[in-house]
């Protein structure tokens, strides 16, 4: 039985390991490309050992001024989608967790079934109104689209957790002469923090990395960071390597601190509901 042990146990560990190389692999290639000359990149076999250049960030500076404009806007585009969702998925979730009626059950199912219909499906029609709107290659649409496309996932999420906060509690509030918003405020927003901090996380990977509503529906003002980087790919004079991987550095690095200081915070919101009697 020991022996059984040890080899399950080493079977586990080295399926972590080969998880970890396959997921890490890819950033650790990119970032350390770089800083490696242009002609070390691709070099058979790898250089494994090299001079570090700040060659790549430079000529991005220079060359590509407008990616960090397209930064600029990533940022606000996904500041504002992350508090859109979080504010919609809890009140929405409050209200799924508070009520119950058979319409709010349909609602949610629907909500489920909405997730799973591809961006593209309702892009395409999207964009004749929008144009006609005047919101396109706009901060706004994109945070819209970006929360929307959240929305149903988070109403689930924090709805489990707003599940687990005490009906009393509202109530000793309301007793008190707390209105709805304070209610939400005061209570049930500090108690659901960890899964308001999941719901954050998710949007703002996904917004801080999207691609296809922002190729659509923005041109110049509204570009986001990964539209810039489809750019270099597709320069008339070529692809710089160098230059690319140092976009996609800068461009990788935010989000990926982000998640890792979020992560206790993120892990506890997962599984805050799996142990509700």
């Amino acid at each position: 039985m020991r022996v059984e042990r040890i080899l399950v146990n080493a079977g586990k560990t080295l399926a972590v390991l080969l998880l970890l190389v396959w997921s890490l692999f890819p950033i650790v290639f990119i970032i350390t490309s770089s800083f490696k000359p242009g002609r070390e990149i691709f070099a058979v076999p790898p250089q494994w050992f090299f001079a570090p250049t700040f060659d790549h960030y430079i000529t991005l500076w220079q060359r590509w001024a407008v990616f960090f404009h397209g930064l600029l806007n990533s940022t606000i585009v996904t500041i504002g989608a992350a508090a859109l969702a979080v504010m919609a998925s809890t009140c929405a979730g409050y209200v799924y967790s508070r009520y119950s009626s058979r319409w709010l059950g349909a609602s949610l199912l629907s909500l489920i079934a909405i997730r799973l219909i591809p961006p593209i499906v309702v892009t395409l029609p999207l964009f004749p109104i929008v144009n006609n709107l005047g919101l396109a290659d706009t901060h706004f649409i994109l945070s819209v689209l970006y929360a929307t496309f959240f929305v149903s996932l988070g109403t689930v999420l924090m709805r489990t957790f707003i599940d687990q906060i005490p009906r009393e509690l509202d109530e000793a509030a309301s007793m008190d002469g707390a209105t709805l918003p304070v209610v939400l405020w005061r209570i049930i927003m500090p108690l659901a923090a960890p899964g308001i901090i999941a719901v954050a996380v998710f949007v703002v990977v996904f917004a801080w990395n999207e691609f296809l509503f922002a190729f659509i529906f923005t041109s110049t003002k509204a570009k986001t960071a990964p539209l810039v980087i489809s750019e270099m790919i597709g320069s008339i004079e070529g692809v710089d390597w160098g230059v690319l991987f140092a976009a996609s550095t800068i461009q990788l690095l935010p989000v990926l601190i982000f998640v890792m200081l979020m992560n206790r915070y993120l892990v506890a919101g997962l599984t805050a509901g799996a142990t509700k009697g």
